[in-house]
């Protein structure tokens, strides 16, 4: 059972809740765009994010035109999405899980940004934007299989730049005669492995992500405005078992008020300061191990 420094009141500052922190046996985390927004992925939620026209699941299934939009755009976006590294928020997170302090990641984000720094067994809520399934024969290939599959069909298309968007995707009006991948095996259509709007998190990842909040004594949610409702699920599973809540992040919330612990500020700062006080020393941020 952790104690806080001011019982019934939020506490701010991490020199304050300094015990509190110390005595989280099993950390879970939710981590949301803001820990990826310094790695140069932006936040289309955030302060200054984007406007953006998300994809959703009807559109992508059922219209062809919005399938050569998203696939034209969502591969100039990935081409800069994927070299993109990870930041101190994500290597605060690496070294407290090595610690034996964080004992999962859950991450609302579509990078694989968290197993690059070197965190284990991530959670992805939403998928991830690395792998492409076909959905007749269900067969999963390398996101970057069916890069060079688009470029060799479409290769002149491609001859141009694009600003990057949430999600790895970019705003851009393919031709008409813009060919969209289709399966290697049996030329069914293929779907990136992300949570489009209009779909689901599928039942076995939320009962895995319900299964790491069960077993936390503290829920430490960070660069997460709580928006979209699958992450305010999780807040909410952890009051109903008293489990204490602490909110890393720049700006507002919806979670809030709910929450015992409040940090203020980028996650690139405070998580490494987390860090230390829990026993995870960190490096200088940006050195690499």
């Amino acid at each position: 059972m952790i104690t806080l420094p001011r019982r019934g009141h939020q506490v701010h500052e991490i020199d304050l809740a300094q015990d509190a922190l110390r005595s989280a046996r099993r950390i879970v985390v939710l981590t949301g765009a803001g820990v990826s927004t310094e790695s140069g992925i932006p936040d289309y939620r955030g302060q200054g994010a984007p406007r953006r026209r998300p994809m959703t699941l009807d559109d992508f299934l059922t219209l062809p035109q919005a399938r050569r939009r998203y696939w034209a755009g969502s591969h100039l976006g990935w081409n800069s999405f994927a070299r993109v590294r990870p930041n101190p928020s994500h290597l605060a997170l690496a070294r407290m899980q090595r610690a034996g302090v964080v004992a999962r990641v859950i991450t609302q984000n579509v990078d694989t940004l968290h197993e690059q720094a070197g965190t284990a067994d991530v959670l992805h809520m939403h998928g991830t934007m690395m792998t492409v399934s076909c959905l007749n024969c269900h067969s999963t290939f390398p996101r970057r299989d069916i890069a060079t599959q688009m470029v060799r069909e479409n290769g002149p298309f491609f001859a141009r730049q694009a600003d990057l968007r949430p999600d790895g995707d970019a705003e851009i009006t393919p031709p008409d005669d813009f060919r969209v991948p289709s399966c290697p095996r049996c030329a069914g259509m293929l779907k990136p492995d992300v949570v489009f709007f209009g779909e689901t998190v599928s039942a076995a990842v939320t009962a895995a992500c319900y299964e790491a909040i069960d077993s936390a004594d503290l829920l430490l949610i960070a660069g997460s405005s709580l928006v979209v409702n699958s992450g305010m699920k999780l807040l909410n599973r952890a009051r109903s078992r008293g489990t204490t809540v602490a909110i890393v992040n720049r700006g507002p919330t919806r979670g809030d008020r709910f929450a015992q612990l409040r940090f203020e500020g980028k996650t690139s700062e405070l998580l490494p300061r987390i860090a230390s006080v829990v026993g995870s020393p960190m490096a200088l941020p940006g050195v690499a191990e």
